[in-house]
């Protein structure tokens, strides 16, 4: 079984420095990767950009009730804390791990080694 090792990258200083759109997601840059952050309950989640179906943008789609980002094309719909398909359909939306620190939000990804492997 292997364990997850993540470099931690600064997102923002702060909540605040975020865009968020009247959605409750914001787009951002991170390690030359376009991703969305997600803000529900007063927590952040950071996934994909485009959804792993058709690539709709899922900056404009939209968080339901449960917390679950829709997106806008055929409304498949993803946990954000996990990446499960929760309507159903069977894809994985690719997500990280967010850390709220006193010197800014960090995001988590992935760290590989040589040839990708751990």
């Amino acid at each position: 079984m292997s364990h997850k090792k993540y470099k931690w990258h600064k997102l923002a200083e702060s909540v605040e420095e975020l865009d968020f759109a009247a959605n409750n997601i914001a787009v951002a840059s991170l390690n030359g990767k376009i991703i969305c952050v997600g803000k529900y309950q007063e927590r952040l989640f950071a996934f994909a950009y485009k959804c792993p179906h058709a690539s709709g943008l899922l900056s404009s789609g939209f968080i339901d009730a449960l917390g679950n980002v829709v997106c806008p094309l055929h409304r498949y719909k993803f946990c954000m804390e996990n990446g499960r398909n929760v309507s159903g359909e069977g894809y994985y939306l690719k997500h990280w791990p967010v850390e709220i620190r006193e010197e800014g939000i960090y995001i988590g990804m992935e760290e590989k080694g040589l040839f990708g492997i751990f």
